[in-house]
């Protein structure tokens, strides 16, 4: 991000959030220094992480793996964000189009959208059957089951919005010149299928959410708390060398363990 840009978005993350811009960078820098500790753990340990992001439209995806890798080494970070799928991708295993880009050892791997568009946007908007669908649903805890088994180490965050939070970002994305890749045609839907979406979103955390490979719910109206909460919970559930346990206490009013009472309760937007 050049200099323009990256100054344009801390002046709007300032103006929305309850964290001021002092504290903000001096934490974000203070936890980049933990994830390079981490990563040089997981390199001399040959370690396999995968980190999963999932969330509507505009949950704020993008600038929170941003602040994880901006200061990574390049050679053992990747961030997947795959496209539309192939015809020869439509054709084969559901999870196969996604098992070259696992981790290999000393690699850290974060999914900027995953397997779980399944129980998504292709669900919502019926780009795949109700049989794949619920072949997915079936089986998805079994493949995740047999990569930790495998010795990879798997994290999956869900972050949330509100629906006034969505439209805001949604709109200030058509108004950004710098945005524009962002802009995509399911965007027009996000707001019009919101309930659509609210009952898949529930039907997958609640469906594919086990102890050995749990949700982690993120409350992400805030940009700049997300970020680093997610950072902090992070490094809180992968062990590394001289590790500053009370930087990276997260917010529980942020970052919590995926609940059916979350659901029960309505404390996931809807």
């Amino acid at each position: 991000m050049n200099k323009k840009a990256d100054k344009k978005e801390k002046e709007t993350d300032k103006s929305v959030s309850d964290i001021s811009k002092k504290t903000y960078e001096d934490t974000l820098y203070k936890l980049q220094i933990e994830l390079v500790k981490l990563q040089r753990h997981f390199i001399k340990c040959d370690d396999r992480i995968l980190v999963i992001f999932e969330g509507r439209d505009a949950a704020g995806k993008d600038g929170t793996i941003k602040r994880i890798t901006e200061h990574l080494s390049p050679r053992e970070t990747r961030v997947v964000a795959l496209g539309i799928p192939s015809d020869r991708d439509r054709s084969s295993w559901y999870f196969q189009r996604y098992v070259p880009y696992l981790p290999a050892a000393r690699e850290l791997v974060l999914f900027n959208r995953s397997w779980y568009n399944r129980a998504g946007v292709e669900k919502v908007m019926g780009f795949c059957t109700e049989a794949e669908y619920e072949e997915f649903m079936n089986s998805v805890l079994d493949f995740e089951h047999m990569l930790i088994r495998s010795g990879i180490k798997l994290l999956k965050y869900y972050l949330d919005i509100s629906k006034t939070e969505q439209a805001k970002r949604l709109d200030e994305r058509k108004k950004d010149p710098l945005a524009q890749w962002k802009i995509s045609g399911l965007d027009k839907h996000a707001l019009k299928k919101w309930d659509q979406y609210s009952l898949a979103r529930d039907k997958m955390l609640a469906n594919t959410h086990s102890f050995i490979s749990p949700w982690i719910i993120v409350h992400a109206d805030d940009k700049p708390l997300t970020r680093l909460n997610v950072i902090k919970d992070i490094l809180s559930r992968l062990d590394y060398a001289d590790k500053d346990e009370r930087l990276i206490l997260s917010d529980p009013q942020i970052v919590t363990p995926f609940a059916i009472s979350s659901i029960e309760k309505g404390l996931l937007a809807s």
